[in-house]
């Protein structure tokens, strides 16, 4: 396949050729890319076809295109950091600057770029308390876990909400899937090797290492929370 920065040039200038701005972004940028990797495109318009989403094949390319305007790109920003993960930031901060012919990709890049280095808002007390029994809870199960279906399961869930408690804990936007991962072994190494390390060896029957990873965690979050907890 050609050039992905060119390529999105490209189609930028022949699907969006009254675009005021456009960003290339994802692992396509990165010593993350493979054979599978897509490019992931962000183009601000005035108007329509903003706002819109779209999936298709560009000479041999999968591209993902997020188009909007700039009151929608606001929009999408705000409620993304209140749920503490925000593709749209970290496309926009991180990504290339494809097209900007008024000076919006700039600003645009600008903004994204502090927010991103802000962080996400805090957790309250009551979504601290919330992280601390769900782990709690899922300690519990996995410690009386005899079904080896059933503790894939567990192990899979543990895995994700241990991976968020750390980057919440921390401070650290969250991610999905192949992003938590990669949040986690930024923000914190030592723990996203342990974790990563520890939950097959649970999938594969022996969860001592993965429960005591997992109640580390647990501590980090504030330490076990089960009995008395109430939501009022």
């Amino acid at each position: 396949m050609d050039d992905p920065v060119l390529t999105a040039r490209e189609l930028v200038r022949d699907r969006f050729p009254t675009a005021r701005a456009a960003f290339l972004a994802g692992s396509v940028l990165t010593d993350h890319r493979t054979p599978t990797s897509d490019l992931d495109i962000v183009v601000l318009l005035d108007g329509p076809p903003a706002p819109s989403r779209e999936n298709l094949v560009y000479q041999g390319w999968p591209v993902e295109l997020f188009v909007q305007t700039e009151a929608v790109w606001h929009g999408f920003a705000d409620r993304e950091t209140a749920q503490r993960s925000s593709p749209l930031l970290a496309m926009c901060a991180h990504g290339m600057l494809l097209v900007d012919t008024d000076g919006l990709g700039a600003s645009l890049q600008d903004e994204a770029r502090q927010r991103w280095a802000a962080g996400p808002p805090p957790l309250s007390d009551r979504e601290r308390d919330h992280q601390r029994y769900v782990l709690t809870d899922l300690l519990d199960d996995l410690r009386g876990c005899a079904d080896p279906t059933e503790r894939v399961y567990l192990v899979a869930h543990m895995l994700q909400r241990a991976s968020e408690s750390v980057l919440l804990a921390g401070g650290h936007w969250l991610g999905g899937g192949k992003w938590l991962s990669r949040r986690l072994a930024a923000a914190d190494p030592g723990m996203h090797r342990a974790l990563s390390e520890a939950a097959p060896q649970a999938i594969a029957g022996d969860a001592t290492l993965f429960v005591a990873v997992v109640a580390e965690v647990l501590e980090l979050a504030g330490g076990p929370l089960w009995d008395g907890y109430a939501v009022r």
